[in-house]
């Protein structure tokens, strides 16, 4: 093979390769832009030019636009985006172009009545507003498909393009009920269950006399009151799930056929309460190349919980993904000066590359009307933009260090079908899993999610917090973590029911007992209980002492709990008498910790502090309360002040800003809200 011929593979290998890394030492900052609104070829040339003035470096398009490309049944009109895709690549602005697959067009709704939703009293819903079709309806997803297909070719080899986007809030939409959607529900079943004896078993028919003869008999459980037809409730939830994860990979898989070199993202709010589904599977699959989300903590510059939450999402989505993160919409709205700026920071720490502001141009109609963007209705430019343009400057400064790569020695474990099961719990899982989240944001300290069914579980500490339902697989994988020295800690309303919703006949936690050394038996009410409390609490007030120390707290309900090898490490000792609450069992080379109680910070906080120095886990850097901070690498710190005081931080020798490019020795003040990124000389 001759010396130019090598050159030239070599030279196409990293052109490729480069491409699929997404340029990761870029800091992406842009807008949500809708050009579909009216076509205006001078008006994209003008906000093309404010977006290049303002530094921006990416652009997100084409989300719910389905029928602006394809306005009838296979009539495609992509003529006048390809001017707007040509306008971004002369500005050099990267392009994320969704793939509208929802909502559907009203066409298509006309051409196939089944794409409905029907809700659950059996009226059909005329599609007005977003996300109102059937996505696992066959006809849809012919459709949604070809039109995948087609806009994917045309694009695949743009210049412009940076990755195709997957779809658009996935988890939001009504449920169909739907006559088409039941025979889909009940082959589901079949397949599952292979045959009804399985099924009556696993839904527990003999209860209420709701046996079933034949597979046709199969309704829709929908829920009327708090303990509605678990059983039947979680393997339903779980057949939605599966139809959504199955067509977007369908739709996945298409684009890397079509355009194998593009990356591809979602902005995937999979936890809405409308359709929540397990996009775990997703996640690991590795197949969704750049993970994303919407990132609306607020509009507020001076309370933080919203910043909480909006980075709990954040890590909920990215599960153990080494691959960047892109918050593909970000807060634009009315927010405080300043706001944007420090939310933007705040995601630096969780490994995100992209701030994209929803939206670019405070919109003139439909629902969103009156949502503010970047430059208002008659397309002058407002604070915002002058904000997002302060990003983009200071984001260009120190880029090349990030996006920051997580070091997790703790995994927080989620679980889909506990979501779902803990509905019926006064605690359900996911608030128990961002009260773990929650624990180490407060100390500086990454800590991964996990789905511990799909995890190799590198990690020294795993929380199970609330995950209800215990199968085979993910009691085996924590039986072995334990075993082979790691330290678990499991917290109440876990493993309480099996894989089919039914509460274990065995001793709890279900197939864990031997390892946790207890016996969980029932629980007790709390606001009951505090009637012959003898400090006179009331409501769900509870004093949990942890070796001598008492701490107060609050819970709905409380386990009773029996040592059977375990050690008492923390009892309730308000009540009427001292209850066990927080148990230690060793176990092979590691041990396990049963706590009685939901996951709640002043609780665990103790514990915790005593296993990190214990096993050794990096700490992270020595800040004042308020503030945010990570080692980047050796040499780089990034802090931001969260607090509205000025804050020192403390530092041993020299140091410099390479974001406001000026020197420090030793300690240095960080003004309220503002970020610091410093070298160590």
């Amino acid at each position: 093979m001759s010396k130019i011929l090598i050159y030239i593979l070599l030279s196409i290998v990293f052109l490729l390769s480069s491409n699929l890394s997404g340029n990761s030492q870029v800091l992406y900052v842009g807008a949500n832009y809708h050009p579909h609104d009216d076509k205006n070829p001078d008006k994209i040339k003008k906000d093309i030019e404010l977006m290049k003035a303002a530094g921006f470096t990416c652009v997100r398009l084409g989300h719910l636009a389905w029928d602006s490309y394809e306005p009838s049944e296979g009539k495609f009109d992509f003529e006048w985006f390809d001017l707007v895709m040509d306008e971004m690549n002369k500005a050099g602005i990267k392009v994320i172009l969704d793939i509208a697959i929802r909502p559907a067009p009203i066409w298509l709704h006309h051409k196939f009545p089944s794409i409905d939703i029907m809700d659950a009293s059996g009226d059909v819903l005329y599609p007005n507003h977003r996300y109102m079709e059937d996505i696992g309806d066959p006809n849809y997803q012919y459709y949604a498909l070809r039109f995948t297909e087609a806009i994917s070719k045309r694009y695949a080899n743009h210049p412009a393009l940076l990755a195709f986007g997957i779809d658009n809030e996935s988890g939001d939409g009504r449920i169909s009920y739907s006559e088409t959607a039941r025979q889909r529900f009940i082959a589901w079943l079949k397949a599952k269950y292979t045959n009804l004896e399985n099924l009556n078993k696993a839904w527990a028919t003999q209860r209420w006399s709701r046996k079933l003869n034949q597979f046709e008999e199969v309704g829709f459980p929908v829920a009327s009151h708090a303990t509605d037809v678990p059983e039947r409730m979680l393997d339903f939830r779980r057949f939605v799930s599966d139809e959504v994860n199955q067509f977007l990979l369908k739709v996945i898989d298409k684009v890397n056929i079509n355009a194998p070199q593009a990356l591809t993202n979602t902005n995937a709010w999979y936890y809405s309460a409308l359709k929540y589904f397990d996009y775990s599977q997703i996640a690991y699959s590795g197949k969704m190349t750049r993970e994303g989300c919407g990132f609306y903590p607020g509009t507020t510059l001076t309370t933080n919980w919203g910043v909480m939450n909006a980075l709990f999402g954040i890590s909920r989505i990215q599960f153990e993904s080494t691959n960047p993160f892109w918050c593909s919409e970000f807060t634009t709205m009315t927010a405080v000066p300043n706001a944007i700026r420090k939310q933007a920071y705040s995601t630096l720490f969780y490994g995100n590359q992209m701030v994209c502001g929803w939206t670019w141009q405070s919109m003139h109609a439909g629902e969103e009307q009156y949502l503010e963007g970047l430059i208002d209705w008659d397309g002058f430019p407002n604070r915002k933009y002058d904000e997002y343009r302060k990003i983009a400057a200071e984001f260009k400064k120190i880029e090349k260090y990030f996006p920051y790569q997580l070091q997790a020695e703790v995994g927080l474990a989620f679980s889909f079908p506990s979501q779902i099961a803990s509905s019926y719990f006064p605690e359900q899982h996911d608030n128990q899993l961002q009260a773990c989240f929650d624990l180490f944001y407060w100390r500086n300290m990454d800590a991964r999610i996990v789905e511990i069914s799909r995890s190799a579980l590198n990690y020294k500490i795993l929380f199970v917090p609330g995950v209800a339902v215990m199968d085979e697989a993910t009691a085996s994988k924590i039986r072995d973590f334990v075993k082979n020295g790691g330290t678990v800690i499991m917290t109440s309303n876990s493993a309480i029911v099996d894989e089919s919703g039914q509460v274990f006949a065995t001793t709890r936690p279900g197939r864990l007992s031997d390892v946790f050394g207890i016996r969980i038996g029932s629980y007790e009410e709390t606001e009951m209980m505090n009637e012959v409390s003898r400090k006179s609490y009331k409501g769900k007030k509870l004093e949990f002492t942890y070796k001598g120390k008492a701490i107060q707290t609050e819970s709905a309900r409380f386990d009773i709990l029996e040592p059977k090898g375990a050690e008492v490490i923390g009892s309730l000792t308000s009540l009427d008498k001292d209850y066990p609450i927080m148990t230690v069992n060793k176990y092979g080379k590691g041990r396990a910790i049963y706590v009685g109680l939901p996951a709640k910070g002043e609780v665990l906080n103790p514990l915790l502090d005593e296993l990190i120095e214990e096993l050794g886990i990096k700490k992270g850097p020595e800040v004042p309360s308020g503030v945010m901070a990570r080692q980047i690498d050796k040499n780089h710190f990034l802090y931001l002040n969260v607090s509205g005081e000025q804050k020192e931080i403390p530092v041993k020798g020299n140091s410099r800003s390479i974001l406001f490019d000026k020197d420090y020795t030793g300690n240095f003040k960080l003004s309220p809200f503002e970020p610091e990124f410093i070298e160590i000389k």
